[in-house]
């Protein structure tokens, strides 16, 4: 009887044992943290939100989830004070036993369901979240503690983020389009409005101001100068949407990240979405965090610096198509040269002058080649879902580059505007690197900034 006992008290001990392990491998994979993102991402597409609100999603939410890991690892600094108007956000009691890798999942969760709509979008997955850790073994106390924490941390930023005058900006007036020459006109086949002309307004989290990286003025618009820069550009995009190899078109179709298209054929009209570019950059975040290995915590500051790099890359680029107002290729080429031409991809409705995926994509770049290397093969999966094949790269500021070039393979987009884009969200992505203090992970190494 006796040692029947002692046995089953060993078996409870290690079973013990084998769950306070468990609900750690699970917690501190770094596979989950992207699982989550990716479960935001899915969200932000169903929900037809613009490539610049989807960046505001993205960045407050991995901002909540890093402060967390920061709180429970010293080798990383809060944002509070390098990022605009953040505070310092309380750490937890001591005794509180916070299992931060759960909690920043959580902060995470409560923060993504925040800024998105409809309410409780995430609900399903923190629940199932939850007993995932659960079954795990993750003792109550740990449990209580960590989502407590989370919600700390999680009701802190998104009382920060209220302030960032998004909310006023909702009740803006809207863009009035005027009949000048070489000024933006809605494109068809919707017609829309201008999208967020007032994200200027948006408080930046790293830049100084909204046009702090101001870039230089388009060329001047002499659509019938054959001679003139604006003519040559024009009939550059015409000439390279007419003449598409089969690759160009698989570059064109693979970024682009279309959040809301409307497809005509005939009197039949639907929609079909795919991932805002902001979007398509948090899952290559994912990627090749996946590839080099990345931990927990370096996972989680990648994507946090990486989504604030996109949030200011598209402050900084709208204030600047809002300035110049410029025309885009399908209006001039449509009454200056061939009133039935189209690009090969659909004119998104807001102005040319500069190409928001240039600007995004070269700052994200930036952002995660410090982290990660510059010379990183990957191959992205991301459009997969979308039945477009797979792209491989050498680094991802040879993607960024191509994400810009392929503006002008769609036909949407004058050549220098991505160019000029390019430069800019290089400058833009320099500034969030140079001015945030955080934990890096390069070629394989942690390192500090």
């Amino acid at each position: 009887m006796r040692k029947t006992f002692f046995a089953i008290l060993t078996i409870v001990l290690l079973n013990g044992c084998k769950n306070a392990g468990e609900y750690k491998r699970v917690t501190e994979d770094p596979s989950l943290y992207s699982k989550t993102v990716k479960k935001l991402n899915d969200i932000v597409l169903e929900n037809n939100f613009p490539p610049m609100i989807a960046s505001r999603n993205y960045a407050y939410a991995n901002i909540a989830a890093y402060e967390v890991i920061a709180a429970g690892d010293t080798s990383y600094q809060s944002l509070a004070g390098q990022v605009h108007d953040l505070t310092p956000i309380s750490r937890p009691k001591a005794g509180d036993k916070v299992d931060f890798p759960f909690a920043a999942l959580i902060a995470f969760c409560k923060v993504g369901n925040a800024v998105t709509f409809p309410e409780g979008s995430m609900d399903i997955y923190v629940t199932e979240l939850k007993g995932k850790v659960k079954d795990a073994g993750m003792p109550s106390d740990v449990f209580e503690s960590s989502v407590s924490y989370a919600n700390l941390v999680a009701d802190s930023i998104m009382n920060w983020s209220k302030k960032d005058n998004y909310a006023q900006i909702r009740s803006a007036s809207k863009f009035t389009v005027t009949s000048e020459e070489g000024r933006w006109m809605p494109t068809p086949p919707m017609y829309a409005q201008a999208v967020e002309p007032h994200w200027m307004k948006i408080r930046t989290l790293v830049l100084d101001s909204c046009s702090q990286c101001k870039p230089v003025r388009p060329p001047k618009y002499e659509p019938k100068n054959v001679s003139s820069t604006f003519y040559k550009a024009m009939m550059q995009v015409k000439h390279a949407v007419d003449s598409l190899t089969a690759e160009q078109k698989h570059v064109a179709d693979f970024w682009d990240d279309n959040s809301f298209k409307l497809n005509v054929n005939g009197h039949v009209m639907y929609a079909t979405k795919k991932f805002s570019p902001a979007g398509h950059w948090m899952n290559i975040v994912g990627i090749i965090a996946a590839n080099q290995k990345a931990d927990f915590n370096t996972t989680v500051s990648a994507y946090a610096q990486t989504s604030i790099a996109l949030f200011d890359a598209f402050i900084s680029c709208w204030d600047e198509k809002y300035r110049s107002n410029y025309i885009r290729p399908e209006t001039a080429i449509n009454k200056y040269v061939d009133p039935e031409w189209q690009p090969y991809i659909q004119t998104p409705p807001f102005p040319e002058y500069t190409s928001g995926h240039a600007v995004i994509s070269a700052a994200a770049a930036e952002v995660m080649t410090h982290y990660f290397g510059d010379n990183v093969n990957y191959t992205d999966t991301s459009e997969l879902e979308f039945g477009v094949a797979s792209r491989s790269f050498k680094s991802v500021r040879e993607a960024s580059k191509e994400a810009g070039m392929s503006r002008v393979y769609g036909g949407i987009h004058f050549k220098h505007s991505c160019e000029v884009g390019h430069e800019t969200g290089v400058k833009v992505g320099g500034l969030v690197l140079q001015r945030l203090q955080m934990k890096t992970f390069k070629n394989g190494n942690v390192a500090k900034n």
